[in-house]
């Protein structure tokens, strides 16, 4: 298909998703969304670990004015997702759900703020690890089938769509910082290891009934402000090297999620590039703008993140829609906005089209 044919196509769909917005009807039965603190909106907020944000300034600026569990200052980009799918709730933190019942009818949040593909990565920090959110997500189903009956549930299970989010922990937090896992593989190899956990989630994920799903890239990892000042060695750019193993990840990624997308009949699974868009946005902060990148709103800007992100932090800015990210490592809401319209096109695939756009 040309670029032409392939652009009309995606306006046609696009327009679709329109119709079915303007007229009150989210364009898929549900929404389930796996992975890390990127997309964590609050399954942490019980749990016994320092990864979490249920506490100020994280979500001054969310429509509740409340922190929610969410790592950032207002909306995550999943917020805006769903928002776009025409829901007009989010889907809730699964294991903050005192009562599932109707909750889970639009779906549901398993993600955990400092998980990875790699249990290590998850067991550091006491948090769910993806295997984990996986059960959760089977439970989620038994619910569903008490609620609304086998058949309808069923319906609902494969009209869904998935979104896994995963990965940047398992460097960020772990890896680099990790002499264990860094004696034991090279960046690239640990990478592989990692592309073998999703190889495995997407099966296991398929097996369940899952038929639409999405998968972010990595983001431009050597760009947080943490692994600046943590391996920027006094600079204020980007490490490039931490930025190279991202890159090599993402392309294991998409060729590993052509071989899937062969093995897995009637599969329906997109690529959402993250990489580019937020490294451009990052390099030129002006052009969309905003004007600051290398630090980060909360406290210093520097190093601050969870627990050191608080409300007593020293330096935090007032007007966080003018900066790149939040804290040290998670994006504002600004920025996940602008992150949101540049996958528009990507996201209405996902929802219609029979062809896997990456």
């Amino acid at each position: 298909m040309d670029y032409l044919s392939s652009l009309m196509t995606v306006c046609f769909l696009f327009a679709t998703v329109v119709f079915y917005i303007t007229n009150g009807e989210p364009v898929v039965p549900a929404l389930f969304i796996f992975g890390d603190s990127i997309v964590d909106v609050g399954n942490n907020n019980n749990l016994h670990t320092v990864v979490k944000a249920d506490f100020f300034p994280y979500g001054r600026d969310f429509v509740t004015k409340n922190p929610t569990g969410r790592m950032s200052n207002g909306k995550l980009a999943v917020d805006y997702a769903s928002e776009f799918a025409g829901f007009t709730s989010y889907q809730p933190a699964y294991l903050n759900l005192n009562t599932k019942g109707s909750n889970i009818l639009n779906g549901a949040n398993f993600a955990s703020s400092g998980s990875g593909y790699h249990d290590s990565t998850s067991i550091q920090y006491h948090v769910i690890p993806l295997m984990n959110q996986l059960e959760f997500y089977k439970d989620c189903q038994e619910e569903l089938v008490k609620l609304v009956g086998k058949e309808n549930a069923t319906s609902i299970i494969s009209g869904a769509a998935y979104l896994l989010v995963d990965g940047s922990g398992d460097f960020a937090q772990n890896y680099f910082i990790n002499p264990i896992l860094q004696n034991l593989y090279t960046p690239y190899q640990f990478s592989d290891v990692l592309i073998e956990e999703y190889y495995n989630f997407i099966q296991n994920l398929y097996a369940l009934g899952a038929r639409k799903i999405g998968v972010t890239t990595l983001p431009p990892i050597g760009c947080m402000p943490f692994i600046i000042t943590k391996f920027g060695y006094h600079s204020n750019k980007c490490v490039e090297t931490i930025n190279n193993v991202a890159i090599y990840f993402n392309k294991k990624l998409n060729l590993t999620t052509e071989n899937l997308i062969k093995k897995l009949p009637g599969v329906k699974l997109v690529i959402f590039d993250i990489y580019q868009p937020l490294y451009e946005l990052i390099i030129r902060p002006s052009d969309y703008g905003l004007f600051e990148a290398r630090k980060a709103c909360c406290g210093t800007g520097l190093l601050e993140v969870a627990i050191l992100c608080n409300k007593i932090s020293i330096g935090t800015c007032a007007d966080a829609s003018k900066y790149v990210f939040w804290d040290s490592f998670h994006t504002t809401e600004a920025t996940n906005k602008i992150l949101m319209d540049h996958l528009i096109p990507t996201a209405t695939s996902l929802l219609y089209s029979n062809q896997t756009v990456r």
